[in-house]
């Protein structure tokens, strides 16, 4: 069963949660008009599990998109069929309310200190870095989409000369404490063939359960 909170986050974030099920329950959502943490519009978010799921629309695309949904057809038509600009995708949806009792790998830095790495700098509040001691470069680090309050989404990025060192894993898991801690559930999103990711995400202690994040990339 899923944690209360993720529930709430889902209800939230795509306008209802569950779905009607089986298959893809179609929803408008004036949130699929707002923009998400980053700025950005995203037109179509979907979350689905192995039994059922939630596709949030905007509503004046609700008729067309259940339609199309309804017919069987292949989901990378959506984007025409609603009339939206951008590139259907299809990724892996984990989640975690026991993150492996690894142990820390960084601190928390504001987003906005001098020393953050650009990509890093988007994200609001503060940011998960780990540095090299000796040299203060930073080698790894975490930033989190806080979609609302009940679920935050975790990216990481390490730098190619301080992979395989377990790092990301080891960020990942601290930074899901934090965010339970704050009262939310972690989520953690990468493509299906992103192994590396993958195997983060694994070791961290989202487990891959078979569920699936749907949308249209903005173009």
């Amino acid at each position: 069963m899923s944690d209360p909170r993720l529930t709430a986050h889902l209800s939230s974030w795509l306008g209802r949660w569950p779905g009607t099920g089986p298959g893809l329950t179609v929803v408008g959502s004036r949130r699929r008009r707002e923009p998400a943490w980053d700025g950005t519009v995203h037109a179509v978010v979907g979350v689905s599990t192995p039994e059922a799921g939630v596709l949030s629309v905007p509503p004046h695309a609700v008729a067309a998109v259940a339609a199309l949904v309804d017919d069987g057809a292949d989901l990378t038509q959506i984007p025409a069929t609603a009339g939206l600009a951008g590139r259907w995708f299809t990724g892996v949806f984990r989640w975690t309310t026991s993150p492996a009792a690894l142990p820390d790998a960084g601190e928390w830095i504001a987003a906005d200190a001098p020393s953050v790495p650009l990509w890093l700098r988007p994200f609001a509040g503060e940011v998960l870095v780990a540095v090299d001691p000796p040299s203060g470069v930073h080698l790894a680090g975490v930033g989190i989409k806080r979609h609302d309050a009940y679920g935050h989404e975790l990216a990481v990025v390490t730098a190619e000369a301080a992979r395989g060192r377990g790092l990301a894993r080891r960020l990942v898991a601290q930074a899901a404490r934090r965010v339970l801690d704050e009262g939310a559930v972690p989520t953690y999103l990468h493509a299906p063939g992103n192994l590396a990711s993958a195997s983060v995400a694994t070791a961290a202690g989202f487990a891959d359960r078979g569920w699936s994040v749907l949308g249209i990339e903005p173009g």
